[in-house]
């Protein structure tokens, strides 16, 4: 699976925020089903940046952001992402997608 979260930071900010990204992604790189990650800012506005980690399924993300030390350090920070969807499959000739359908609650 890909997660892709992306964030809006001043200019002001941005050497801090780097740093603190930086950290984040090392710290969800130590979890295990972590498959690899980058780290981007968009050339046209750079304001924008990105964080970008392959997983080796859904569990392993939920997993990894449950983890005591991804939740002190990288969760206050992921939390900052811009409010939309970030988790993707990924499409590869010949995979069944995932069927969207409503998940009961009783």
């Amino acid at each position: 699976m890909l997660v892709m979260s992306r964030f809006r930071v001043d200019a002001g900010e941005r050497d801090a925020f780097r740093a603190e990204l930086e950290a984040a992604h090392g710290l969800l790189a130590q979890r295990s089903g972590y498959v690899g990650g980058t780290i981007g800012r968009n050339l046209d506005d750079p304001t924008l940046w990105v964080l970008t980690t392959r997983w080796e399924h859904v569990g392993a993300y939920r997993r990894a952001l449950s983890s005591y030390d991804v939740k002190l350090g990288a969760v206050p920070l992921l939390s900052r992402a811009l409010d939309e969807p970030s988790a993707y499959e990924v499409v590869e000739p010949g995979t069944v997608l995932n069927v969207e359908s409503t998940r009961s609650l009783g």
